[in-house]
């Protein structure tokens, strides 16, 4: 049974989604509900560095230490995940901290890094997000153009993001699984 898109949940690109934004991407979702959803590319590294945009906060960069990018909406913002230290309370927030999944929450990038609670074991900056409409994700969904699935731990600080979207569909069942090996232009197959 294939997942509903939830807070926590990635959204993984199909091969029908030829849009250059989405093509090839995993979304991790942090907000799903009737206002409509929010997330965040973890796959779309660029050449900037933590340390050059955000100094104060490139001690706790999770390696590649480089700025991602978000997504097409609201390019002029930056938005973090942070893994916590220790265990968060499900749901929970704290100052400059609001829990999405497990350990994994998204960061004020305001705060100042050595106040934060809970500490931080690795952090990722992120320079616009993914966002849909109301009913416009069930639509692209009922048209094929995502697979929900659920995250593991290593996606969102995934070390090798260039590999992302491969190795999440290399872990699904049946067809998802061949389509990781498909070539970006299946003309040259």
């Amino acid at each position: 049974m294939v997942p509903p898109p939830a807070a926590g949940r990635l959204l993984v690109a199909s091969a029908v989604l030829t849009d250059p934004n989405f093509s090839r991407t995993v979304v991790l979702l942090l907000d799903h509900g009737t206002d409509g959803t929010l997330g965040l590319v973890l796959n779309r590294p660029t050449e900037l560095t933590v340390a050059r945009a955000l100094p104060a906060w490139s001690s706790v960069a999770a390696d590649p230490r480089l700025i991602f990018r978000g997504g097409p909406v609201a390019t002029d913002a930056a938005l973090a995940l942070g893994v916590a230290a220790v265990p968060v309370e499900a749901g929970g927030s704290a100052l400059g901290w609001r829990s999405v999944v497990g350990r994994i929450g998204l960061v004020d990038l305001d705060a100042v890094p050595e106040s934060m609670d809970p500490a931080l074991s690795g952090l990722r900056v992120f320079v616009g997000h993914a966002g849909w409409a109301p009913g416009q994700l069930d639509c692209e969904l009922a048209a094929g153009a995502w697979l929900v699935v659920d995250s593991m731990p290593d996606d969102v600080f995934s070390t090798e993001p260039e590999r992302l979207w491969s190795d999440v569909l290399r872990r699904l069942p049946g067809e998802a699984a061949f389509l990781s090996t498909r070539p970006d232009d299946p003309n040259l197959n």
